[in-house]
């Protein structure tokens, strides 16, 4: 039964680890006011007729805090790039030349940051849910175990450690948050 209860828990730290790198993913997405090439992972350009990541066609840069570069690897890509994030929801103009494509990023308002914190807190609060999932999950699996004659002294030894884990992650949740909402804040 100890290897079992040993398998939760290790199940548990993966789950929970995967969970915290969905927020921070979900965090780098949002625009905290500088430029960052990350803000395009979202954005897919019609490659020959396949939905493609931008990424996977272009070399993306950030010459400056305020502009974004995008120099795909085949010029005749240059319009498909322009017409991508025009028809995004990034709400950005691109501007094209011969060989890339440049983003004017601009300033973010009061209200704009408001906004992009109420996002990142949603992220963060959906990022805790996850995790107190995971939680229940592996106590549900624990008490599991417990009927199928697992010494209970194990299983609730097994529930603190589940509840230290939630804890450690719960609180990098709210680090990342906390971290993310400065970035925006920040002028």
């Amino acid at each position: 039964m100890d290897e079992e209860i040993q398998f939760y828990l290790d199940e548990l730290a993966e789950s929970m680890a995967k969970a915290l790198a969905h927020v921070n993913v979900e965090m780098s997405r949002i625009r905290a006011g500088k430029a960052s090439p990350a803000m395009l992972d979202g954005l897919r350009v019609d490659y020959y007729g396949t939905p493609t990541p931008v990424s996977q066609i272009a070399n993306i840069s950030a010459p400056d805090a305020r502009s974004l570069l995008i120099k795909p690897w085949e010029k005749n890509m240059v319009v498909e790039v322009a017409k991508a994030i025009k028809n995004s929801d990034l709400g950005l103009n691109p501007v094209s030349d011969a060989d890339g494509v440049r983003l004017n990023i601009p300033a973010m308002t009061e209200e704009r940051r408001r906004d992009l914190v109420k996002q990142a807190k949603n992220e963060s609060e959906a990022g805790k849910v996850r995790v107190r999932g995971i939680r229940k999950d592996v106590n549900e699996s624990l008490r599991k175990l417990l009927k199928e004659g697992a010494s209970e002294d194990a299983v609730k030894s097994a529930e603190e450690k589940v509840q230290k884990t939630t804890d450690t992650y719960i609180a990098e949740v709210d680090k990342t948050f906390s971290k993310k909402e400065s970035e925006i804040m920040t002028i």
